[in-house]
């Protein structure tokens, strides 16, 4: 057996799977005042699937857009739906990317999640127009700034849990 010096190994900080679940959690309480059924996925630094929520109701396809949107947002570091833009003027990306890149989404609802300026995974949400999509995720991201209390305010509308809801940098 050989023994690395502490040099050749990364730590590459993730969320746990506590986090995970309760910004599921605070997804789910937000989408439950909107007419829509969603599925809320959350991954990890690394792409792996930590929580998982599919409403009654949600479409069936809603299960594997929720966690490819969690997937992108965490492996890029960037909002699925900042994608469009950054693709749109280039067309060998714009050919490319969404057929050539295994569950690239490329339309909001996936928002990465960080923590002193690190992507430590990744929220999708699906079930709405990716706008409606957008606006839940944040809501379930509101835990990693203010806790859980924060997203179960009562008064508080889901413009409100939206406006707050991004950390750092990762806002949509």
């Amino acid at each position: 057996m050989t023994t690395l010096p502490s040099t050749h190994v990364q730590q590459i900080p993730s969320i746990t799977n506590t986090l995970a679940r309760d910004i599921v959690t605070a997804a789910i309480e937000a989408a439950e005042r909107t007419p829509h059924r969603f599925s809320i996925a959350v991954v990890d630094a690394a792409g792996h699937l930590s929580a998982f929520a599919r409403m009654d109701g949600a479409p069936l396809l809603t299960i594997q857009i929720a966690q490819d949107k969690a997937y992108t947002a965490a492996g890029f570091g960037m909002p699925t739906d900042q994608w469009h833009e950054f693709i749109k003027n280039d067309a060998p990306l714009a050919m490319g990317a969404p057929a050539g890149i295994d569950r690239l989404i490329t339309f909001g609802g996936g928002i990465p999640i960080t923590v002193d300026g690190r992507t430590v995974g990744g929220v999708g949400v699906s079930g709405g127009h990716w706008s409606d999509d957008i606006e839940i995720a944040r809501a379930g991201l509101t835990v990693v700034q203010h806790g859980p209390a924060a997203a179960a305010q009562s008064g508080r509308g889901l413009d409100a849990l939206a406006g707050d809801a991004v950390p750092d940098d990762a806002s949509a």
